[in-house]
C-alpha cells in the first residue's frame, strides 16, 4: 500500500471514529459541565478572591478523580442496561437501596434549591425580577424534556454546555499575569487560617464529585441506549467533560483571583456585581456564567432525581417516552421542579443560607455509600464480566473512597463546629 493510500485509510478512520463519538457523545460532558453548578460557581468566584492562583494546582488534580469515579458508571450502565438506583436495589437489598434513593431525593431538592438560588440571583443583576425567573427556567426545563426524544434533550443541553465556558473570554479581557498563574500550578498550601482553606478545599471536591452524578450519567448512558462496544466513546466523552470541568474552573478562579484578590466575596453573584464596577463585561460575563450553571445544575439534578425514582417503582422513566407513556416519571420531574423553585421565592434569606449549609452536610452521608456501592458493583463477575475493574482500578477507587470518607467527615465537622479547625 502505497503512503498516499495509507494516510487516506487513516483520515477515513477517524473521521468514521469521529463520527461515532459525536454520536454517542454527550452523557459525560453535560454531567462533568452540569457539575459546575451554581453553587460551583460559587465555590470557585470565593476560592479566586480569597487565594488569587494558589489552588489552581488542587482543580486539575480533582480532573482526573471525577473521569475515575465517573468513567465507571459508564461501564456499569452500559453492562447492565440498569441506572445506579436499580443496580443497588438488586444487589443490595431494599434497606440499602431505600437509604440511598432517600437520601438522594432530599440532597437533590436541597441543591434543586441552591440552583434556583443561583439562577434568581443572576438575573437579578439585570433586573428580572425572582418570580419571572423562576416561572421562565420552569416552563423552559418542562419544554425540555416533554418532546418524547433524548436525543433532542441531549442537544439543547450540549449547547448549554457550550455557553458555560464564557469564563474562557472573561479571563482574556482581564489579561492575567500568565507567569503567576504558572506558580499556582506547583502544588502549594497559602496561608492564613486553616479553617477557611480546609473549608474550601472541600468544598471545591464536593462541587467535583458529587452523589448526583453518579445516579445521572449512569441512568443517561442506559436512556441513550449505549451498549458495551460504545464505553470506549463513554470514556472518551466523560474525558472530555473532565477536562471542560477543570478549564472552566481554572478560568474563573483567574478572574476573581486577578481582579477581585482580597476582597470579601460570599457568593458568585456579589461577585459578578463587584466585577461589573470594575470591568463591566467580565461582571456581566460571570453572572450570565452563573445562570448558565444554576440552569445545567437543575436539568441534571432533576432528572437524576426522576430516573432514579422510576426505576426503584418500576414506572417507565425514559425521555424517549412522551408524559401519556411515562406519566409518574415526568410528574415527579415537574414536582421537583416547582417545588424547589417556590421554596425559593416563599423563603426568606436567613432559610435559603440554612439550606444551603444543610445541602453540604447531607451530601457527606451519601457520597461515600454510594462510591462504596459502585466499587462492589463492579467487581461483581457475574455482573460485569470482563468489564469489572481491575486491582489496579481497585486500589485507585477504594483510595479515593478512603480520601473522601476521611476528608468529607472533616469537612461536615468544619460545617457544624468550626472552631474545631481554626475556623472563627
Amino acid at each position: 500500500m502505497s503512503y498516499g493510500a495509507r494516510s487516506y485509510y487513516r483520515y477515513r478512520k477517524f473521521v468514521k471514529t469521529l463520527q461515532i463519538y459525536l454520536l454517542l457523545a454527550g452523557p459525560g460532558i453535560i454531567v462533568m459541565v452540569a457539575d459546575n453548578d451554581a453553587g460551583g460557581i460559587t465555590t470557585y468566584s470565593v476560592t479566586g478572591a480569597q487565594y488569587g492562583y494558589s489552588l489552581i494546582w488542587f482543580l486539575i488534580l480533582l480532573g482526573p478523580i471525577a473521569y475515575f469515579v465517573q468513567e465507571m458508571t459508564v461501564r456499569l450502565g452500559a453492562v447492565t442496561k440498569r441506572g445506579h438506583a436499580e443496580a443497588i436495589f438488586d444487589a443490595f437489598g431494599s434497606f440499602w437501596g431505600w437509604f440511598s434513593l432517600a437520601d438522594l431525593a432530599l440532597t437533590d431538592w436541597l441543591t434543586l434549591i441552591t440552583e434556583f438560588i443561583g439562577m434568581t440571583a443572576a438575573l437579578s443583576i439585570f433586573g428580572i425580577p425572582p418570580i419571572l425567573t423562576v416561572a421562565l427556567v420552569s416552563v423552559f426545563m418542562i419544554l425540555l424534556v416533554i418532546n418524547g426524544k433524548y436525543w433532542t434533550f441531549e442537544k439543547i443541553v450540549l449547547l448549554l454546555c457550550v455557553l458555560n465556558l464564557i469564563y474562557i473570554p472573561a479571563a482574556l479581557l482581564v489579561q492575567p499575569n500568565v507567569s503567576q498563574i504558572f506558580w499556582g500550578i506547583i502544588p502549594n498550601l497559602p496561608g492564613g487560617p486553616l479553617g477557611t482553606l480546609f473549608f474550601l478545599l472541600m468544598a471545591n471536591i464536593g462541587t467535583t464529585i458529587a452523589p448526583w452524578m453518579l445516579f445521572f450519567q449512569q441512568s443517561s448512558v442506559v436512556d441513550k441506549g449505549m451498549k458495551e462496544k460504545d464505553i470506549p466513546f463513554g470514556r472518551m466523552d466523560t474525558a472530555m467533560g473532565a477536562v471542560l470541568t477543570v478549564v472552566v474552573a481554572v478560568f474563573l478562579i483567574i478572574v476573581t483571583g486577578s481582579l477581585l484578590y482580597g476582597q470579601h466575596i460570599e457568593s458568585a453573584a456579589q461577585a459578578a456585581v463587584s466585577l461589573q464596577g470594575i470591568n463591566y463585561w467580565v461582571g456581566t460575563f460571570l453572572a450570565i456564567g452563573l445562570f448558565d450553571a444554576g440552569l445545567l445544575g437543575a436539568i441534571a439534578i432533576s432528572l437524576a432525581s426522576s430516573w432514579a425514582v422510576g426505576e426503584v417503582f418500576g414506572w417507565a422513566h425514559s425521555l424517549n417516552h412522551r408524559i401519556r407513556e411515562a406519566p409518574w416519571f415526568y410528574i415527579f420531574y415537574f414536582f421537583m421542579l416547582i417545588s424547589a423553585g417556590g421554596m425559593v421565592l416563599i423563603s426568606t434569606q436567613a432559610t435559603l443560607v440554612v439550606v444551603t449549609l444543610f445541602v453540604q452536610v447531607i451530601a457527606v452521608t451519601l457520597l461515600p455509600a454510594a462510591l462504596v456501592f459502585l466499587l462492589l458493583l463492579l467487581n461483581s463477575e457475574e455482573l460485569m464480566g470482563k468489564y469489572k475493574n481491575t486491582r489496579i482500578q481497585n486500589i485507585i477507587g477504594f483510595s479515593i473512597v478512603g480520601m473522601i470518607i476521611l476528608l468529607s467527615t472533616l469537612y461536615a465537622l468544619s460545617v457544624l463546629f468550626p472552631s474545631l479547625l481554626g475556623g472563627g
